[in-house]
């Protein structure tokens, strides 16, 4: 019986050619015995090929790439990786390619190679010059006008990407000139996902949204995001176009958004593989594609374990008014970073009435 399949692919581990000053995988690997473990073998992904294509039996295979920066991992990976797709792919699987990226290291030569193979791409970008003073490569440098370069080869190539952008204070404060110079580029696919303090961290500071802020985020930013709608010059929203899915009475498609994790399999660069990315932790090892397969991985108890630790049905969010949209408070990993109740709670209080302008239209685009 066939079987879709997504895979999120670390072959570069947690290297990488910055050093963004709020990284949550940076912290994640520190926090393992190993904090990285290299480039991924051709063995490694020869088993990780073969394996997911014979346990998906014709069904699509989503293969994710992230890191750290997965392109350290090179051409040549990236190259062989497509092969090995084509080499295993006996029973007809529709494979498709995502990649996440710091933007950096795109040339022509890269920018050609997504065209060909038709990579959607994530490229992480924190609005203009001045809201990406925390992506910093390496020896402190700024990496925007890097950055800006990588994506005019991509849209020069017509290679379809999202922009990322790490939701910090800062970009709380300035999201309607954030999103406004987004715009200005062209831009039509947005993610906005929340700065994560590491495990235990309790620390506040600028990269760390309050609950205040929060609340004032999301309704502004979702007033921009319905008013552009109703003009006519929609801009997707992965976040807010989730909530119009469940709003309509459908699933979202983003992990956590339903109120519980959804299973995931996160291979790292030695084949470890994982069952979310904000918790590639020793804890949470499932196995390794070098030696089980993903029928073993799937029924791993500490997979079934970390999907029952997701679910919040505490009885605040049972009785709370907005528990069809909200789905008690999203990502698990988030709840555990902070309790932003009470920013949903003003969000939905102001803005679900908002939400009536889609009964008619459905928003939102499944994309990386």
């Amino acid at each position: 019986m066939k079987k879709n399949l997504s895979i999120m692919i670390k072959p570069a581990s947690s290297m990488c050619n910055m050093q963004c000053r709020y990284c949550f995988y940076h912290s994640v690997a520190q926090a393992r015995e190993e904090s990285s473990f290299g480039v991924m073998t051709h063995d490694t992904a020869d088993n990780l090929v073969r394996k997911a294509l014979d346990f998906s039996e014709g069904g699509a295979i989503y293969f994710a790439f992230q890191g750290g920066e997965p392109l350290l991992a090179g051409k040549a990976y990236f190259s062989d990786f497509v092969s090995l797709v084509n080499k295993y792919n006996a029973q007809g699987s529709d494979a498709y390619y995502c990649l996440q990226t710091n933007g950096t290291l795109i040339d022509s030569e890269w920018a050609d190679f997504f065209a060909k193979h038709k990579f959607l791409l994530g490229v992480s970008l924190d609005g203009d010059e001045d809201a990406n003073r925390f992506r910093l490569d390496s020896f402190s440098n700024e990496t925007f006008s890097k950055v800006k370069s990588g994506i005019d080869l991509l849209k020069e190539r017509e290679v379809d990407f999202n922009l990322l952008t790490v939701a910090t204070g800062y970009t709380a404060e300035h999201i309607e000139d954030i999103y406004n110079y987004f715009k200005s580029q062209g831009v039509k696919f947005l993610q906005f996902i929340p700065c994560l303090r590491p495990f235990g961290d309790k620390s506040e500071s600028r990269l760390y949204m309050t609950a205040d802020q929060y609340s004032s985020f999301l309704i502004r930013l979702f007033k921009l995001y319905v008013n552009d709608y109703a003009k006519g010059e929609y801009v997707s929203i992965r976040q807010f176009d989730n909530y119009v899915r469940l709003f309509l009475g459908e699933y979202a498609e983003q992990c956590g958004m339903n109120g519980f994790c959804s299973r995931q399999f996160v291979v790292e660069g030695n084949g470890n593989v994982y069952p979310c990315d904000f918790y590639c932790l020793d804890e949470w090892l499932l196995g390794n594609v070098n030696s089980d397969d993903f029928a073993t991985l799937t029924s791993h108890p500490k997979a079934y374990e970390f999907m029952r630790s997701s679910l919040n049905d505490s009885d605040r969010c049972q009785k709370c008014a907005y528990v069809r949209v909200c789905r008690g408070g999203g990502c698990k990993r988030s709840r555990a970073d902070r309790d932003q109740c009470s920013a949903y709670e003003r969000f939905f209080k102001e803005c679900l009435p908002l939400f009536n302008v889609f009964t008619n239209k459905k928003a939102g685009c499944d994309r990386l």
